[in-house]
């Protein structure tokens, strides 16, 4: 297929850099941020090997020392922030004749869930601190509720995305399902949309974004979480996503290669709550794959999986337990940029 003069980009495309927003005692991540910012500074050290860092923080001098030191791949800015959450309170990138576009869409917080009245500023913030490339525009869909990690783009014109999200309350309830696509297609420039009507994580508090559940991995394949015990609360959920995916078909027709991800085993909260664990959250980045693993006995194999879906990316295992505490992963507080972003 010809690639469209307009389109939302896969993930794969080249890069000029990553989001990630700081951690602070401010955040939800008061309780465990000793352990949690070791997994910042890993992921850190892994963009900027490769790509430029766009950083997020409330206050640069609680910033790890590495951190502090100018850089030719490292840009700083400093604002308020309510949580880290840069998939979904960071700007979407739409490519139009070759040329980056930036959407600025409302957060609300999944749903007026959680405070996000300043999350909610980030991307107008940045992009007034002059945080983007001069000449790269800013679009506003404030008027429109919307997440980065609730679609997926296979960057030829198809989004994958979730009804449990996109339909749920408090975001767009006033908008029926065709007026959705219709603004989906419209805004991003999309030949189609997929639906998935089933699937969930326990723990989960985005109402079954897309990334937590299928990505697409190249224009033709999605890689998805499969539950195989039949004991699991979501076993059942998954089987019928699994049957949904597999009638699925792209924007000319053709059914997709499908991969399944392992799912992981059990991982309770100290209430003996069970967390998000999900191999579906990781972050391609240049030449690189940023990958969740919670040390229990299926990283291993998801490891190999997603390694023979990126033969020419280096698969870099992050630890991601204590992410989760706080209900996501590395896709999670991450949002990627094109080239002639940064």
């Amino acid at each position: 297929m010809t690639k469209q003069v307009s389109y939302l980009p896969a993930e794969w495309a080249e890069q000029s850099g990553v989001q990630l927003t700081w951690p602070d005692e401010q955040t939800d991540w008061v309780t465990n941020l000793d352990e949690v910012i070791p997994v910042y500074v890993h992921m850190a050290r892994e963009i900027m090997a490769r790509e430029k860092l766009l950083l997020v923080c409330r206050d640069k001098s609680i910033l790890p020392d590495f951190l502090q030191e100018e850089q030719e791949n490292l840009i700083i800015r400093e604002m308020p922030v309510n949580d880290t959450w840069a998939r979904d309170h960071g700007p979407v990138t739409l490519l139009e004749e070759g040329e980056p576009v930036l959407l600025n869409f409302r957060f609300n917080g999944w749903g007026m869930k959680f405070a996000a009245c300043d999350d909610n500023q980030i991307t107008p913030n940045l992009y007034q601190a002059q945080a983007f490339r001069a000449g790269v525009p800013l679009r506003d869909y404030s008027y429109f509720t919307f997440e980065g990690g609730a679609v997926e783009s296979n960057g030829q014109g198809c989004l994958l995305t979730t009804s449990e999200c996109l339909l749920s309350k408090n975001r767009n309830e006033h908008l029926s399902k065709n007026e959705i696509e219709f603004f989906l297609k419209t805004c991003f420039q999309a030949e189609k949309v997929l639906w998935l009507d089933h699937g969930f994580l326990e723990g989960d508090d985005t109402d079954s974004h897309i990334d937590t559940l299928a990505r697409f991995c190249s224009e033709d394949t999605i890689a998805y979480v499969k539950c195989t015990d039949p004991s699991d609360i979501h076993f059942g959920a998954l089987q019928k996503m699994e049957a949904q995916l597999q009638q699925l078909t792209d924007q000319d027709g053709h059914p997709f290669k499908l991969v399944a991800l392992p799912f992981p085993d059990s991982i309770v909260d100290e209430d003996g709550q069970r967390l998000p664990a999900t191999y579906a959250n990781f972050l391609i980045v240049n030449q690189a794959v940023l990958f969740p693993v919670y040390g229990v006995r299926q990283d291993e194999e998801a490891v190999r999986v997603v390694a023979s879906l990126f033969p020419d990316r280096e698969i870099v295992p992050i630890n991601s337990v204590p992410l989760i505490k706080q209900h996501g992963s590395i896709h999670c507080v991450s949002m990627q940029f094109p080239a002639g972003v940064l």
